[in-house]
């Protein structure tokens, strides 16, 4: 958030929100259906309502909270080594996170992973 905005839900008190919705929804023009592509969006402090609505599967941080480096890149591994026909939610996670659903929200999606 800008140090000074008032108001949660102006992304004009957001610093990098406004880009990362403009850039879920280009690649929701590629890959519609939320299960076709998982995204992961945001970054400290984010507009999560906002990032959520344009379509991305899992966003930061619905607490407005300084996230660890390291949280997205748990997600994105629990859903690359999670067979394709589970759907994980952020309570599947959670636990692996450090501030657990206050630094990462978001719809959930299916693994991955594709056995031969």
């Amino acid at each position: 958030m800008i140090k000074n905005g008032t108001g949660f839900n102006d992304i004009n008190n957001y610093r990098n929100s406004y880009y990362f919705v403009k850039s879920v929804k280009e690649a929701r023009k590629f890959r519609k259906k939320e299960n076709d592509l998982t995204i992961f969006a945001g970054a400290c402090q984010s507009y999560y309502e906002i990032l959520i609505q344009a379509g991305a599967n899992f966003a930061s941080s619905p607490g407005r909270i300084l996230i660890d480096f390291i949280d997205p890149l748990i997600v994105a591994a629990k859903i690359a080594i999670t067979h394709e026909s589970r759907f994980l939610t952020i309570n599947d996670i959670e636990k692996d996170l450090r501030d657990g659903k206050k630094g990462v929200g978001g719809i959930g999606s299916f693994g991955k992973k594709k056995y031969l």
